[in-house]
């Protein structure tokens, strides 16, 4: 039987993995995305949505106005927003769906994936790629012993906590600062 030291160390041998092969060429394009963006959209489902709502939040902290897609008062995303959404196989139905109806209204577009040739890809102003095995996706990608998608969902949440760090620095917002946005009636 498998013990859990022995099941972390596999991981973090995994997700050391992906980020030695990491390509961050794409880093500052999509940091001034970021940062030239009026409004951003974020917008993911299950495991990839719910990292990707933890970096809508940290956005927010270093203040930027974020939205996240599925929220009832989110507003129209006009030609000066930002859509941001991750698609692990490069193809989700409905996502991809999304993309395009946001596409049409002159948006910019960032897509973050483990298969950067995906259709929705496609669609992207810039595309950042995590070479991590998706759920559902086959390419040059780290494998995993992992069920499901595990093996991007880490790297993703773990990606999108280093990269708001970057973007802090280059935004010049203090750590002080975003703990003084943070949701303050809890």
């Amino acid at each position: 039987m498998t013990n859990f030291h022995d099941l972390s160390t596999r991981v973090v041998a995994e997700l050391g993995q992906v980020f030695d092969r990491f390509d961050d060429s794409t880093l500052d394009a999509a940091m001034d995305l970021i940062a030239k963006a009026e409004r951003i959209h974020v917008l993911g489902i299950g495991r990839e949505g719910l990292a990707s709502k933890a970096f809508a939040m940290r956005l927010t902290h270093f203040g930027k106005t974020v939205h996240w897609g599925w929220d009832d008062t989110t507003p129209a995303v006009t030609d000066a927003d930002l859509f941001i959404t991750p698609s692990g196989p490069g193809y989700i139905p409905h996502l991809h769906y999304v993309t395009e109806q946001v596409k049409k209204t002159g948006a910019k577009v960032l897509v973050l994936t483990a298969i950067p040739d995906g259709e929705t890809s496609k669609l992207a102003d810039v595309v950042i790629t995590i070479p991590a095995k998706a759920y559902g996706a086959d390419g040059d990608v780290v494998p995993t012993f992992q069920p499901m998608g595990n093996l991007f969902e880490q790297s993703l949440f773990l990606f999108y906590d280093m990269f708001v760090m970057l973007l802090a620095e280059r935004l010049d917002v203090s750590y002080d600062e975003a703990i003084a946005r943070h949701r303050n009636f809890e």
